[in-house]
């Protein structure tokens, strides 16, 4: 189980980047393979969901294919190859990945698995909430969750809205990659025409329509933060001895451009990051 820790100034953390993939992803990913035990699973990712599907499968004795794009991170990557995955490149990006892991899985008669588009992945997500609420005394005012595909908010809201519906339920994507924040302003599924953030675990262009029908009503407020304030969110975690992607720091980023309600609970989603950017950031003018 993840921890929840103190951070600052009534902030609680919940630490997904301890586990030994180093990011939340392995909930959703065994939850939805121990429910479907395919022979073979074709998924495609960035690198946290396809690490974390290769290892959910070969714990139920599964062969994972995993499709990346061309630019993905090249330390996820090698976290996908470590598990055993067999990985595929393909795309510009991970909406062009997903279409050629998609038409791969049809070919082959393999289970696709699409990263939020899966009903068990909610259920895994929402154990984080409830670990969380089960840790503190009392409930937070507020919770920010990053949006990528909108799986973790989904399930992690749901804990909330059924424990403690009085916290406010904040969503944070990144504003070069809004497709789900469009999405909610909307009100139906809105395909983006970028995906532009380094924080790839946000990197989304095209909405799932599944993740935005369950998403949608449990969101109370949805922020949009620039890449400045995602790279501001690295350095403030990293003078606390954290180290997170981009995703990651996307909660903190809010925290740090607005007074959040208090005590304030942020999900630390990974730790996987490429070396070279990460110490770009940290030496980078704030």
């Amino acid at each position: 189980m993840a921890r929840t820790t103190p951070f600052a100034d009534g902030i609680w953390l919940k630490r997904e980047d301890e586990h030994e993939l180093g990011a939340f992803k392995w909930r959703g990913a065994l939850a939805t393979l121990e429910a479907k035990r395919p022979a073979v699973v074709v998924t495609a990712s960035t690198g946290n969901h396809g690490a974390a599907t290769a290892w959910a499968a070969a714990r139920v004795g599964a062969r994972a294919v995993v499709f990346v794009p061309e630019g993905a991170s090249r330390a996820k990557v090698a976290l996908v190859e470590a598990q055993g995955a067999d990985l595929r490149f393909e795309g510009a990006d991970m909406d062009e990945a997903k279409a050629a892991a998609r038409a791969h899985a049809a070919e082959t008669g393999a289970f696709f698995f699409e990263d939020g588009a899966e009903p068990a992945q909610f259920d895994g997500y929402a154990r984080i909430g409830h670990e969380l609420l089960d840790d503190l005394s009392d409930p937070p005012a507020a919770v920010v969750v990053p949006v990528g595909n909108g799986a973790l908010a989904i399930g992690i809201f749901r804990a909330f809205a059924e424990r403690a519906p009085d916290a406010q339920r904040i969503a944070v994507s990144a504003a070069e990659a809004p497709a789900m924040y469009e999405s909610w302003r909307a009100g139906r599924p809105v395909d983006s025409d970028r995906s532009g953030t380094f924080a790839d675990g946000l990197a989304v262009r095209i909405a799932i329509p599944l993740a935005v029908r369950e998403l949608n009503p449990l969101v109370q407020r949805f922020e949009l933060v620039s890449e400045a304030e995602l790279e501001a969110g690295v350095r403030r975690y990293a003078e606390g001895g954290i180290r997170v992607e981009g995703a990651a720091a996307a909660p903190l980023a809010v925290a740090l451009r607005e007074e959040l309600p208090r005590p304030l609970a942020l999900i630390v989603t990974g730790r996987n990051v490429d070396e070279a950017l990460y110490n770009r950031i940290l030496t980078s003018a704030a």
